[in-house]
């Protein structure tokens, strides 16, 4: 099976699996706004955003470099290694919900959110921040193990399974608030339950790693140097629509704020099906690394470049035809939606033209030099918030959104392309495959 079969395969069934549990998911939320209201959505999003946000901080960025050091453990026979890496991620996570309990009330009080719905339901809110946060943990590591379906089908999967299941018993409350505050509780403690089973698949997975070297003290420093900036790399990119919605929230009206947080949930499951390319070959890619096979990692990164690049525009025109009917399952209101939400998509195939920059700079050593592009983006999301939402509200948003995606991942490939000398766009790909048929020729 050639290369691109297999990304594209394998790939597929993740995001075939992911797929069917956004369906849950997104039933879910219709079912929220038709039953509770676009209002109660609205909540309902700024609680998830909010969660996602605090949970990809508590493992200290040990997630986002658990792919990467799992599988140069793997790689190089170093179990003892990894199951310390492992206990120290695990603490990390651990510690900080421990902070988040004792001081989080405080600091909401403190931001004058007092009487916000984050305040009202801050125990399930952090209960729900420590499942995420396992579960963030977990994948990335069993994807580091070559088990990506293992890695992410407790949430593609189990979390839709359950989150429904908490919806249609909370039904049963006759008054819309209690109902809201029975399913966050159940969502809670389900998820922490399949977190901690997940747990045990990563346990269990760690025999995959040959015992042949004893632990290197001073490695700590390695996980760190590479987990401080990507902690912000994951939060600013992973991460950036939750953060949106938190800087719109002020902005635009809570319906308004459930029409854009739908459509950026439906970007997020598009952009999941770019995602699991990477997630199949990036433990090969980082076996080549560590084996010092550049021209293999070279051609490794940019087979998947072109699958995930040939998915987002299959993607992007899916979305054009299929968005207005599925918008309308949320109600009439939700149908303005479909513009902004093209415009969304069309800034995920930008980003994966551009390729992994972040990736491949920090396999190179390079982990900070994503920093500023990454902030630029930032910033450019404000600043196109402060300027086009007033006037444009929902495609101002959109607008500002596809803006900043495109000058970070401009910036990041030619940093990367400047610094690493190595060109991730999708043009490199083209460029060594019309060399290859000049050569055979």
């Amino acid at each position: 099976m050639s290369i691109h079969r297999r990304l594209a395969s394998q790939s597929t069934v993740i995001f075939g699996a992911r797929l069917g549990g956004a369906g849950l998911v997104f039933l879910v939320q219709a079912i929220i706004a038709r039953v509770w209201g676009a209002d109660v959505l609205g909540e309902y999003l700024l609680v998830i955003a909010t969660v996602n946000l605090i949970a990809v901080m508590m493992p200290l960025g040990f997630q986002t470099v658990g792919t990467y050091f799992a599988a140069e453990y793997r790689a190089r026979g170093e179990r003892k290694q990894f199951i310390a890496f492992l206990m120290r991620a695990y603490g990390h996570v651990l510690g900080i919900f421990l902070l988040v309990l004792l001081l989080g009330p405080t600091i909401l009080s403190a931001l004058g959110q007092g009487d916000s719905v984050l305040a009202a339901h801050f125990v399930p809110v952090a209960m729900l921040a420590l499942g995420t946060a396992l579960v963030y943990l977990n994948a990335a590591v069993l994807v580091g193990l070559k088990r990506p379906f293992a890695g992410y089908f407790a949430d593609t999967m189990f979390r839709p399974m359950m989150v429904m299941a908490a919806l249609l018993f909370s039904l049963t409350f006759s008054v819309a608030a209690e109902g809201f505050s029975a399913m966050l509780w159940l969502i809670a403690f389900g998820y922490v339950i399949i977190a901690a089973v997940h747990v045990g698949f990563v346990v269990k997975s760690t025999d995959r790693v040959p015992d042949t070297s004893e632990v290197r003290v001073h490695e700590a420093r390695r996980w760190w140097r590479f987990a401080l900036p990507w902690v912000l790399i994951s939060l600013a990119t992973d991460f950036f629509f939750d953060i949106d919605l938190l800087l719109l929230s002020h902005a635009l009206s809570r319906e308004e704020l459930a029409i854009f947080g739908v459509c950026t949930r439906i970007f997020s499951l598009m952009s999941f099906g770019v995602a699991a390319v990477y997630a199949v070959t990036m433990p090969d890619m980082f076996e080549s690394e560590a084996n010092a096979d550049r021209a293999a990692f070279k051609r490794k990164v940019g087979d998947a470049n072109f699958v995930a690049s040939l998915i987002s525009v299959a993607l992007f025109v899916f979305i054009v035809i299929a968005a207005p009917f599925a918008l309308m399952l949320f109600g009439p209101s939700f149908a303005v939606g479909a513009a902004p939400l093209a415009v969304l998509c069309l800034a995920l195939v930008i980003r994966s033209a551009m390729g992994p920059a972040s990736l491949v700079l920090s396999i190179h050593d390079r982990p900070y030099a994503s920093l500023p592009f990454v902030g630029l983006g930032i910033g450019s999301l404000v600043i196109g918030n402060w300027l086009l939402v007033p006037s444009l509200g929902l495609m101002g948003a959109a607008l500002s959104a596809i803006i900043a995606i495109t000058v970070w991942s401009v910036g990041l490939w030619w940093i990367a392309l400047r610094t690493a000398k190595m060109d991730v766009s999708i043009l490199q790909w083209f460029r060594s495959r019309r060399a290859g048929i000049v050569a055979a020729s």
